[in-house]
């Protein structure tokens, strides 16, 4: 019995080693406020999104949630209002899986909003499908949607300086890929819509922010705006809801254990949009609330200019 305990006791103790060691990751320590200031946050009636948003909401910024779902969203911005104690929390329709969408989003915001401080490409998805302008779900929405609103609101960004863009990317960019002669307006990197396929196409998204990130950066050297990419760590969210049933419910019981909640899993966000100091960095990756090396491709400054530039074919933006 003794011994029975012990193997239990040591299970334990490696997996809170583990957890605080590995998986609940570095928290954002600035205490910046925020009063006065704009923020925008894609994707926030949920996960990471919503806990960033919250925090922002905390520090006194006019929060934007920038949402698909509008009962969703708005059910959300009541929770933060209610938590934060900031009634400056509101709902704007946007849904980054069509161009049309993302145009009327910032005309609303730049007609209605007299600044913007922060803006913050958290929205992400995982799965099959296709945007209204034909481009699988994660090309279209976790990179083209977001290029086109970062390029649309940027003027409003540049004169409301110093301001910052943070988009989150992902580890996974390491196994991402770009073969530019495949895409067309229809088409994508990754063809066929099996997990497999959806997989790849997300690595590659993730790849596209980082690329997009740095080249974001070199346009905008020598201007009050900086710009981050980062990975959020590994986050137990609805990223993979539109996963098979059974994925996901493999998934679960793992992902509760030893993945890290949303607020855990929004610190770096919350890094590169507050801390001070790292404006000399702008373009690099972040993860833990520190600078980290990316992947070969993601350091390739003509892979992220060709990236830019096909994007401005595709998104009819320049």
């Amino acid at each position: 019995m003794s011994a029975l305990l012990c193997l239990v006791a040591g299970a334990l103790l490696s997996y809170v080693l583990v957890y605080y060691s590995v998986c609940r990751g570095a928290r954002c320590s600035s205490s910046v406020k925020l009063n006065g200031k704009t923020a925008i946050v894609t994707g926030s009636n949920t996960g990471i999104g919503k806990a960033t948003a919250l925090d922002l909401a905390k520090r006194g910024a006019r929060v934007i949630l920038a949402c698909r779902n509008k009962a969703r969203a708005e059910a959300a911005a009541f929770h933060i209002r209610r938590e934060s104690g900031n009634n400056q929390v509101l709902f704007m329709h946007l849904d980054l899986a069509s161009f049309q969408s993302v145009r009327c989003f910032a005309e609303t915001f730049l007609k209605t909003e007299p600044r913007l401080d922060i803006l913050i490409n958290n929205a992400g998805v995982m799965g099959p499908g296709r945007t209204a302008d034909g481009f699988s779900m994660a090309f279209g929405v976790n990179h083209l949607g977001h290029f086109l609103l970062t390029n649309l609101l940027l003027e409003k960004l540049q004169q409301c300086g110093p301001s910052r863009v943070v988009t989150v990317a992902a580890f996974l960019h390491r196994c991402g890929s770009a073969d530019f002669p495949l895409l067309a307006p229809r088409r994508d990197l990754v063809s066929g819509q099996s997990t497999w396929h959806n997989v790849r196409a997300y690595c590659n998204s993730k790849l596209f922010n980082v690329l997009f990130t740095r080249e974001l950066a070199n346009r905008l050297e020598g201007t009050s705006v900086t710009c981050y990419s980062l990975h959020p760590g590994v986050i137990h969210t609805e990223l993979c809801r539109s996963m098979s049933f059974w994925l996901q419910l493999l998934m679960i019981p793992f992902a509760k254990v030893f993945f890290l909640d949303p607020e855990g899993g929004s610190q770096t966000t919350l890094y590169c949009a507050l801390q001070e100091g790292i404006e000399p960095l702008s373009g690099r990756y972040f993860s833990n609330c520190a600078l980290q090396p990316v992947g070969a491709k993601g350091r390739d400054d003509a892979l992220a200019k060709k990236l830019w530039e096909v994007s401005e074919r595709l998104t009819r933006c320049s």
